[in-house]
């Protein structure tokens, strides 16, 4: 679960939805600038499907008492992350491998730098899947993969630029991850190694890096929970009575 705490009320975007705005995001990576091009399908399902452990576990959010707000993406404890990161590995390995590579690789880099017994044996054990799966793709090229899961890291990020700032926040009010704009691997290919995403309206992201073939549109769904009525009946009820809701973003080059 994505959160945006307001004064009165919680913004709660699921993950899954999260997932879905970015790969509306990522179809329209340039063709020209497109390395692979014939494991373009796989890369689009798992930029889609990167966070599909989450989806069953985002529909019952929990509370963090400690904090006195719902568990989010950035807090929710680790040891439990494990059982549902794998869980929509294995989905998405069921479905599609190379994708299922992908959003194994990007489920490592959260659990590096963690010597718990937990996280140990998920790098262990994602090793393995990792060691599994290439022993039956014909020629896997690493150089192409490391740019496919750039495309997910950077889909990944856009869509957290849009899931976390109010829209149309200003530079002043802007989350203070994103202050500095979003770092682009050189893996893809890039002159730039930044883009710095800015609100020109509430519905409007501008790119001063724009490496897509047509400006996007796309929704991203959420739900407006208030804390009065989280007070009063409970954060699993609040949720699962509040309404779904899309917001219309378009992102197009900054002029």
């Amino acid at each position: 679960m994505i959160i945006r705490e307001r004064e009165n009320d919680f913004v709660m975007i699921e993950q899954m939805h999260h997932a879905q705005f970015a790969g509306d995001v990522m179809t329209k990576w340039e063709s020209g600038l497109f390395q692979g091009s014939q494991l373009r399908k796989s890369v689009d399902y798992a930029i889609r499907m990167h966070d599909y452990g989450w989806e069953n576990l985002d529909r019952t959010p929990f509370w963090n008492d400690k904090k006195q707000v719902p568990y989010s993406l950035f807090d929710f404890p680790k040891a439990p992350k494990v059982i549902f990161y794998t869980y929509g590995i294995d989905a998405v390995e069921k479905v599609d491998r190379y994708a299922a590579l992908l959003c194994s690789r990007h489920y490592i880099q959260f659990f590096l730098k963690d010597s718990s017994e937990e996280s140990q044996a998920f790098l262990k054990q994602e090793e393995e899947r990792k060691e599994r799966i290439i022993a039956t793709l014909d020629n896997f090229d690493e150089r192409i993969f490391n740019f496919h899961y750039a495309l997910l890291a950077l889909g990944d990020t856009i869509s957290v630029f849009a899931c976390v700032n109010e829209p149309g926040a200003t530079q002043e009010t802007i989350h203070p991850f994103f202050k500095k704009g979003l770092s682009l691997s050189s893996e893809l290919g890039l002159a730039e190694p930044t883009m710095k995403p800015v609100w020109v309206d509430e519905q409007t992201i501008a790119l001063d890096v724009f490496p897509f073939e047509a400006p996007i549109t796309s929704k991203l769904v959420q739900k407006i929970v208030s804390k009065t009525v989280i007070a009063e009946k409970g954060l699993l009820d609040s949720y699962d009575q509040a309404e779904y809701e899309e917001i219309t973003i378009n992102i197009r080059p900054k002029e």
